[in-house]
C-alpha cells in the first residue's frame, strides 16, 4: 500500500499516517480506515458541503447530494481560521457517513467489559493535548484526534503523533489504554462501525 505523504513506513500490514500541521482528524480518519481516502482539501469540501460519496480514488462526489454542514464562509466553524485544519467532530462523523458507516459516542459511564469489539470497525478518540512553542511548554491544551485500529488480530493506537504504531496486544489490552485515557477525563471516545451494527446496537455487549 502506498503512503501518504505525512505517512512512515512502519510494519508492513500498518497503515500509519504522522501528523502534519492540524491535521489530526485527517490522519485518524485515513487510520482508522487503514488507507488514504482523506485529504485536507476533502476535509475544507466536508466543512461546506457536508458527507459525500467518495470514488475508488478518494475524490469528492457530488456534493449536491450531501447535506450542508456550513455554509462557504471564512468564518467556518467546523475548522481552523487559519486553514491548518483542527476539524471537529462533525467532518469525522460526515466522512464516515460519506463512505456508508456510522459512528457511536461510547458512554463513559458503562462498563468497558460491554464494549462489543469484535463489531466495531476502528475507534477515535478525542483527547487534550499540550501546546508547546519550540521547547517551550504553554499552559494550553487543544484537542487531539487519534485512532485505534485492530491489523491482523493486534489493536494497534495509531496517534499520528507517534513515530510508528504502538501496540496495545488483544481485547484486554485495547479496554486497559481506554480505561486509562478515559480515567484521566476530558477524553471521549467515538465508534466506528457499520450502519447494520448501529441500527442492531451490537456494538453493546448485553450479556
Amino acid at each position: 500500500m502506498s503512503q501518504a505523504p505525512g505517512a512512515q513506513p512502519s510494519r508492513p500490514s500498518v497503515y500509519h499516517e504522522r501528523q502534519r500541521l492540524e491535521l489530526c482528524a485527517v490522519h485518524a480518519l485515513n487510520n482508522v480506515l487503514q488507507q488514504q481516502l482523506f485529504s485536507q482539501e476533502a476535509a475544507d469540501e466536508i466543512c461546506k458541503r457536508g458527507p459525500s460519496t467518495l470514488s475508488h480514488q478518494g475524490h469528492a462526489g457530488d456534493p449536491e447530494m450531501s447535506p450542508v454542514l456550513a455554509p462557504d464562509s471564512r468564518l467556518n466553524p467546523h475548522r481552523s481560521l487559519l486553514g491548518t485544519g483542527n476539524y471537529d467532530v462533525n467532518v469525522i462523523m460526515a466522512a464516515l457517513q460519506g463512505l456508508g458507516l456510522a459512528t457511536v459516542w461510547w458512554d463513559r459511564r458503562r462498563p468497558l467489559s460491554q464494549l462489543a469489539l469484535p463489531q466495531v470497525l476502528g475507534l477515535i478518540l478525542n483527547l487534550p493535548s499540550p501546546m508547546s512553542l519550540g521547547l517551550l511548554s504553554l499552559p494550553l491544551r487543544r484537542r487531539h484526534w487519534v485512532a485505534l485500529r485492530q491489523v491482523d488480530g493486534v489493536y494497534y493506537n495509531l496517534d499520528s503523533k507517534l513515530r510508528a504504531p504502538e501496540a496495545l496486544g488483544d481485547e484486554d489490552g485495547v479496554r486497559a489504554f481506554l480505561a486509562g485515557a478515559l480515567a484521566q477525563g476530558l477524553c471521549e471516545v467515538l465508534l466506528v462501525v457499520t450502519k447494520e451494527v448501529e441500527e442492531k446496537g451490537c456494538w453493546l455487549r448485553t450479556d
